[in-house]
């Protein structure tokens, strides 16, 4: 791993988030960018972001990187913690539970060696 970067408590469950992670796991940065600026789920653009800030980050630590080179080493989705909200129901059930799920985006950067 050569740079890192991690979006804690995103508001979308961490299966929907995989979805769009699994699309981009192993590939250069720039096809990913590109592939998710193609996709249409919701989390696409938010994972996009975070792939441009670990780059950002991999260009800070490491100056004149070739950017050719740099692949997503790894793209991990964790479930992180749920909104636990109610919505009114009929009299003798009174109320349905809601969980509004949160999940946890960690992306690491490598760079191929020739």
């Amino acid at each position: 791993m050569d740079a890192h970067a991690t979006l804690r408590y995103y508001r979308s469950s961490a299966q929907k988030v995989r979805l769009v992670a699994d699309l981009v796991r192993g590939k250069s940065v720039e096809p990913a960018l590109t592939s998710l600026q193609l996709c249409r789920k919701y989390a696409a653009a938010d994972v996009a972001k975070l792939v441009k800030s670990a780059l950002a980050n991999l260009e800070q630590a490491r100056p004149g990187v070739d950017v050719d080179q740099v692949y997503i080493s790894s793209i991990t989705v964790d479930g992180g913690p749920s909104l636990k909200r109610a919505r009114p129901a009929s009299k003798w059930v009174r109320s349905h539970r809601i969980l509004k799920r949160t999940c946890h985006i960690t992306v690491e950067l490598a760079v191929r060696e020739n």
